[in-house]
Parts: C-alpha cells; sequence; structure tokens
C-alpha cells in the first residue's frame, strides 16, 4: 500500500552547502532546481517539473525533442550522455549560437 505524501511538483532539499536560487542540483538520477536560496543545513526546496531555460553548451545544436543532459563540471545542459545526468527533453530547438535551451524536466 502507498501513501500519498506531497503532489511532486517540488521536494524537499537540504544542500550540505548553502545553494543559490536556480542552481541545478543532481542527485543520482534526480535532477532538480533551487527554488529559493538556501542556507548550508536549511530545509529547501528543488523543482522537479516544468519546463526551465537551461545554459547550453556552446556550439552545440539541439533540436526539439532530443534528450537533454546535464554536465555538471561545464555547469551547461548538453546532449552528450557520458558522464551527464539526464533532466529531460527540449521543447524548443536551440540553434549552435543560441546560450539557452528550454527543457521540460523528466524523471
Amino acid at each position: 500500500m502507498a501513501r500519498f505524501i506531497q503532489i511532486g511538483d517540488t521536494i524537499d532539499y537540504t544542500p550540505a552547502a548553502a545553494v543559490t536560487s536556480g542552481s541545478v542540483v543532481v542527485q543520482g538520477s534526480l535532477v532538480g532546481i533551487v527554488v529559493r536560496d538556501t542556507a548550508a543545513n536549511a530545509l529547501g526546496a528543488l523543482r522537479v517539473s516544468g519546463i526551465h531555460e537551461f545554459p547550453k553548451a556552446s556550439g552545440q545544436a539541439i533540436a526539439a525533442g532530443a534528450a537533454v543532459h546535464w554536465d555538471a563540471t561545464a555547469g551547461r545542459a548538453t546532449t552528450t550522455t557520458t558522464n551527464n545526468a539526464f533532466i529531460g527533453k527540449a521543447v524548443k530547438a536551440a540553434a549552435t549560437g543560441d546560450a539557452d535551451v528550454w527543457v521540460r524536466l523528466s524523471q
């Protein structure tokens, strides 16, 4: 039997170090966006649904519908899968010269 906990658009998150609103957090295969600035060891929240604008890897085109991953080292969205966490699908094409890509989070 399952018990309802919360709707799930956001989840509780307690960071070990302070985080700022809009930061991307990867926990295993779960990726979320920090909802508001949160101090270290304080209860905050991660948004795990919706469409978000991510900075994109330079020189890379991303087609609408393409699988998008988060390169935590570079702090950029990419179509490269190796060592990067899946964040969702692009909802709008991004050209090589575009700085950002719109992604619908999928967990």
